[in-house]
């Protein structure tokens, strides 16, 4: 495999993406189709020889993310005898039909990247797609629904950009960039003020979040100066309460817990500040994308 050429390196930054993640990524997908040799069907079929151009192709209605990482796949097996030209950016919605990405070189090149290319382009838009749903369901509430680090090992980084694509924002990268005090930490700790109080003095700096299963815990919670609460299977009724308890703290919500898609407005609408939603990645299907060589 060769190195990722500048410019698709260039198009994943502008993206928003980081290129050497990316190329991570990739690498360890294409290594699984490598693992016991060369693509032997294709070598066995198609001439050394041939040249062609295939188009990836929606075969439904969705909304996009990963095109330039499809780029990314065609660009690290072919090298630079591949040229790739994306019609559409990330975050657009789809028409089934009209290709989204062309790619042109190498015939035997392109038919060894092309599932690897539809892997991760129809599995990242299938999140920004099921995201963009979420999104529409609360749009005019004030609300924005959020990721969890409920992802598939290894494609953290990309699912969260497919959130973004979708219309989401993100939670904590990992473990050490946010603190999210939960009912564990909080029986280890000895309450929820001692837990506070132990994450504050080992970083902080650090944004601060505690898990709440009640109203009493919401304030204590309170009290104890957190800046974001999250509501763990509040009912309506008690996450009202909760946006009551919070009014003029500054102290923002989060609902969690026992969320669909036909409740979001209705959770929105309570004055929650986000909506916590694992399925967005661990439980989107995929959107349907094709290639296929002209």
């Amino acid at each position: 495999m060769t190195a990722l050429r500048e410019d698709v390196a260039a198009a994943l930054r502008a993206a928003g993406l980081d290129p050497a993640e990316v190329e991570r990524v990739v690498r360890t997908a294409l290594d699984e189709d490598l693992a016991f040799g060369p693509d032997v069907t294709t070598e066995s079929t198609v001439p050394a020889d041939a040249v062609a151009t295939g188009d990836v192709t929606p075969r439904s209605v969705g909304v996009l993310a990963g095109v330039h990482v499809a780029a990314a796949v065609f660009d690290l097996v072919g090298g630079p005898a591949v040229e790739t030209l994306v019609h559409e950016a990330d975050g657009a919605t789809t028409e089934p039909g009209l290709p989204v990405l062309t790619v042109t070189g190498p015939t035997r090149a392109l038919l060894t990247a092309e599932r690897t290319a539809l892997n991760l382009v129809c599995h990242l838009s299938g999140i920004a797609s099921l995201t963009h749903q979420w999104a529409e369901a609360i749009a005019g509430t004030g609300a924005a629904v959020r990721d969890t680090r409920k992802t598939t090992p290894g494609l953290r980084a990309l699912e969260k950009y497919a959130v973004r694509c979708g219309g989401g924002v993100n939670h904590r990268m990992a473990l050490g960039d946010a603190a999210l005090v939960k009912d564990n930490h909080v029986a280890a700790a000895g309450g929820i003020a001692a837990a506070v109080e132990a994450v504050r003095t080992t970083a902080p700096h650090i944004a601060l979040e505690v898990e709440c299963d009640t109203l009493d815990q919401v304030r204590e919670a309170i009290a104890a100066g957190v800046q974001l609460v999250l509501l763990d299977n509040f009912s309506t009724a008690d996450t009202r309460t909760a946006v009551e308890l919070v009014r003029g703290t500054g102290v923002r919500l989060e609902a969690s817990g026992g969320l669909s898609l036909d409740r979001a407005a209705e959770v929105a609408a309570t004055g929650v500040d986000y909506l916590a939603v694992g399925g967005l990645t661990h439980s989107a299907a995929v959107l349907d994308l094709g290639f296929d060589l002209r």
